[in-house]
Parts: structure tokens; C-alpha cells; sequence
């Protein structure tokens, strides 16, 4: 079995490196720490199945994600990000990803997740699983944050970590109109009125 874990902490490459080859003995768990190394390696090998953390430098996680399944849509990934599923677990499941997990899991869990994943099934919480369920009833969202699109709840991200939208422009390489723009939207599918309700919003949604 070939694995490819994309993160880029290296003390948490190395020790899941070590846990996944002991838990499959004869595997191959190849590692990247950037988005670029993670794009390449997947442009030239299917990888069967793989780990990978939402949170990297210069890229938005989930934008990684649905190019990683666009280039290799054989493979599965795994989300395995400390951000809690109530932010992101429906989000990326419906960005492609086939099983989430976060860092505080016990790493027993994390590798039946990924014997899970390479038998062909997903694995998500019974949590997370409610949550999926709930959606469905409901016909629409329980969660405001769930209307917005992934553009908008990273611009909504960063302004919540305190930047500003000169600050935000500049690191998406967009205009200061167009993360203006994007931030009326925001307000907009969220009944708010200001920056600070932005703010206030996404404190109390675990966002800081």
C-alpha cells in the first residue's frame, strides 16, 4: 500500500510516517509538506489513498482538496486537519473529501480510518454523521455558515483572524474592490451589518 500524507509539520509527518508503517507492515508512506510538493507528486502517481491537513501555507485548504481529487480522482483523501468537523466536515465532504478526522483523535483512530479508506469505504464520526443527516431533512443548512460559498468563508476566516482587506486582497491576489465585494455578500447571507458582528460571528463559531 502507497500513501501520501501532506502536511506540514514535520514531528506530525514523522511519527503518523511511523504509526502507519507499523499499523501496515510492507506500506510505503510517501510525504509532502507543501502544496506544490503535493500537486506534483499527484500529477505523476495515483496514491490509493490520502492524508491530508487543510491548513497550508498559501493555499485554502479546500481549493487543495478538490484539485487533488480533480487530478486524481481514483484516490481517496482523508481529511485530517485540527479544525473541528462543526467548520469544515460538511464542507469537505462535499468538496470531494472521503473521510475527516481531527488531530485530537486518539492515532488508533486515524488508522482505522485510513484501513477504512483503502478497503474503498469512507469513514466519518457519528457526529459528523448526524450533522450530513440533518442537512438532508432540513433541505437547507443548519448552520448559516454552510450558505456561504468556500471563497467567502475563507475571506470570512482571515477577517475573523484580524486582517484587513488590503491585507486579504494581497494574499489572495485579488482586488481591495473584490474582497470588498465579497465581504457585502458575507454580511449580506449572514444578517450582519458590520465588521465586528463579522467578527463576534465567527468568535462564537469557533472561527478565531
Amino acid at each position: 500500500m502507497r500513501l501520501l500524507l501532506v502536511d506540514d509539520h514535520p514531528l506530525i509527518r514523522e511519527g503518523l510516517t511511523r504509526a502507519l508503517q507499523a499499523e501496515f507492515p510492507g506500506s510505503t508512506c510517501v510525504a509532502a509538506s507543501t502544496v506544490a510538493e503535493a500537486l506534483a507528486l499527484v500529477q505523476v502517481e495515483t496514491f490509493p489513498t490520502i492524508i491530508l491537513d487543510l491548513s497550508l501555507p498559501g493555499r485554502d485548504g479546500l481549493e487543495l482538496l478538490r484539485e487533488i481529487k480533480d487530478r486524481s480522482p481514483l484516490s481517496r483523501v482523508l481529511i485530517h486537519t485540527m479544525h473541528p468537523e462543526e467548520q469544515f466536515g460538511v464542507r469537505a465532504l462535499r468538496s470531494g473529501a472521503d473521510g475527516y478526522i481531527t488531530k485530537d483523535r486518539p492515532v488508533e483512530e486515524l488508522l482505522a480510518a485510513v484501513r477504512r479508506l483503502n478497503l474503498g469505504g469512507r469513514y466519518i464520526t457519528a457526529s459528523l454523521a448526524e450533522r450530513l443527516l440533518d442537512v438532508v431533512a432540513r433541505g437547507n443548512p443548519e448552520d448559516l455558515m454552510q450558505g456561504l460559498s468556500d471563497r467567502e468563508h475563507q475571506i470570512l476566516r482571515m477577517i475573523v483572524h484580524g486582517s484587513t482587506i488590503t491585507e486579504i486582497g494581497e494574499e489572495l491576489h485579488l482586488s481591495v474592490k473584490t474582497i470588498s465585494t465579497y465581504r457585502s455578500r458575507i454580511l449580506e447571507k449572514l444578517s450582519l451589518r458590520t465588521t465586528a458582528d463579522l467578527i463576534r460571528f465567527g468568535v462564537e463559531h469557533k472561527l478565531s
